[in-house]
């Protein structure tokens, strides 16, 4: 059945009909005959036929006048859908309302923890900035909840449990220990385990003051006037971030190292690992002491800082032998090279990535190009740079460049060095440490993509609790990464954020009836939403 218009003479007639088979062939009936167009388009009595009709249609898009009691409203529907479903799937719902159980909380704490960290995995910024973001969202068991809720689902995560055995002086247990054991407890399974640990640290600086955790210390943001915290993150040989550690601001990296051991063995009650870890956590106690506990260790060693590295080790003779990862091109024209040098009774692996040695040659290049210009107008202005300077040769009456320094810095172009005590071979310990740069990548997407700034929380706990939701999104971010991957999908974090928030639902309450009006699934979305194996909703549908 269908509308048309019938020319009859110099007008048009509105019909209603109907097709139907006789013998076979389709034949079209008029129903009834509604009125000449010019004299209903007159009145408006197209538009109120059509009200009139939709009284009896489930799925129907009004055509509104203005003189109708319309409202409509939009919020973005992807984001939620996403995250919600792996956030149960990870099982992270549970754990929070499993130890919720024995609570008497006024408030769905569960809910405000997983709006928290859906803030930090699209906008981030402080809880405050949360309560008002939400509006635009449609997030299932928000409705009732106001920025003090969040405050307290905060202090939940972060305040200390009875049970302190696995405390140390500048980290107690927290309740965000327990959800961490529970959520490794339920991947685990008689063939995983933490065969391998990456751990690598960085520092968040605080807006104000802070509480006893924040201090001042060695800042990797350049911040060295705002009082700090250092955080800690611990990635599975798989990628998947398993626990974060947070210390006062003025702790150094090397003395986080063996805490962070002892507590990972103990918690996740795991006998032995191969821990990997950058030059900032090197010292010779931490590596006497594991080679007490026979722990075995790759570290990455500073070059140009340890004599016996850049005048022995670098210049030790032997061949290159190159290493490809699994999967890799055999015709790469730059595999990474590896050489085994044996001194001491320490075992060294040095690295060399060709591709990165022509990097490291040509941006020096350029700068000596740029210093020959410019030692030629206003020598005297180069003095005061620090990326010229080390080029340079001053004198009392001349500039000039200066070739020793640069002889001596290509002898590090492209090339890294190991220290490790395991029986990896030069190949694996190689391919093992170069796997630490997704710990770099973390707290890439912790301080940019998941920004955890601004702290202004003044109370411990509720700092643990608002650095531990950036470490949930970044748990809910690594799964869906690890789907897309076996989708075959590879799209960057940025496009997945724009086109999961440009899928909206627009509501529409015309008196008694409400619709819901779904947008289009734009760029990547479609392919994010089968990933992670949801369902995207009808176009159109009655609420």
């Amino acid at each position: 059945m269908f509308a048309r218009l019938k020319k009859s003479g110099k007008y048009q007639y509105l019909q209603i009909v109907e097709n139907r088979k006789v013998k076979g062939k389709v034949v079209q009936r008029v129903i009834a005959t509604i009125g000449r167009m010019d004299k209903l388009q007159e009145k408006d009595r197209v538009e109120t036929l059509i009200r009139s009709l939709s009284r009896f249609s489930d799925k129907v898009l009004l055509i509104l006048s203005g003189k109708s009691d319309v409202s409509a409203a939009s919020r973005k529907i992807g984001p939620a859908l996403i995250f919600e479903r792996l956030w149960e799937e990870l099982g992270v719902k549970n754990v929070i309302k499993d130890l919720l159980s024995d609570r008497k909380f006024e408030f769905d704490v569960e809910r405000a923890v997983f709006l928290t960290v859906l803030h930090r995995l699209f906008v981030s910024g402080s809880d405050r900035s949360c309560d008002k973001w939400h509006r635009d969202y449609k997030v299932k068991g928000i409705e009732a909840l106001s920025l003090h809720h969040l405050y307290r689902a905060m202090t939940f995560l972060g305040e200390e449990v009875e049970d302190q055995r696995d405390a140390t002086p500048f980290s107690p247990r927290c309740t965000k220990d327990l959800i961490e054991e529970l959520l490794f407890l339920k991947r685990r399974d008689l063939f995983t385990g933490l065969d391998l640990v990456f751990f690598d640290t960085t520092s968040l600086y605080f807006e104000g003051a802070g509480g006893s955790i924040a201090q001042k210390g060695h800042s990797k943001d350049h911040r060295p006037d705002l009082n700090q915290l250092v955080v800690g993150a611990v990635i599975d040989n798989n990628g998947k971030p398993v626990c974060c550690e947070m210390w006062p601001g003025n702790t150094a990296d090397v003395k986080t190292l063996l805490p962070v051991i002892d507590r990972v063995r103990s918690r996740f009650h795991t006998a032995q690992f191969c821990i990997v870890a950058d030059r900032g956590m090197i010292s010779s106690g931490n590596i006497h002491e594991l080679e007490k506990r026979q722990i075995p260790y790759i570290f990455g060693a500073r070059m140009r800082k340890v004599k016996e590295i850049r005048e022995d080790v670098l210049s030790h003779p032997g061949r290159y032998r190159e290493v490809r990862p699994e999967g890799a091109l055999a015709k790469d024209p730059a595999p990474l090279k590896v050489k085994e040098v044996f001194l001491n009774g320490k075992r060294y692996i040095v690295c060399l990535n060709p591709k990165q040695a022509r990097k490291d040659a040509t941006d020096r290049q350029a700068i000596i190009d740029s210093l020959q210009e410019k030692i030629k107008t206003n020598p005297k202005s180069l003095i005061g740079n620090k990326g010229y300077r080390k080029y340079l040769k001053i004198e009392k009456d001349s500039v000039s460049i200066n070739q020793d320094k640069i002889e001596w810095e290509s002898r590090f172009d492209g090339k890294w060095v190991l220290i490790t005590n395991t029986d990896f071979s030069p190949q694996q310990a190689a391919l093992k440490y170069k796997e630490l740069w997704q710990v770099e990548h973390v707290f890439r997407d912790v301080k940019s993509i998941l920004e955890t700034r601004p702290v202004y929380h003044q109370k411990d706990e509720n700092i643990r609790g608002h650095v531990f939701c950036s470490f949930l999104a970044l748990v809910l971010r690594k799964e869906l990464d690890r789907r897309l991957q076996e989708a075959g999908c590879t799209f960057e974090w940025a496009d997945i954020k724009q086109d999961l928030k440009t899928l909206q639902e627009v509501e529409i309450q015309d008196n008694a009836r409400s619709l819901a009006l779904r947008t289009e699934c734009l760029g990547t979305c479609g392919k994010v939403f089968q990933a992670v194996g949801v369902a995207v909703p009808p176009t159109i549908r009655e609420l």
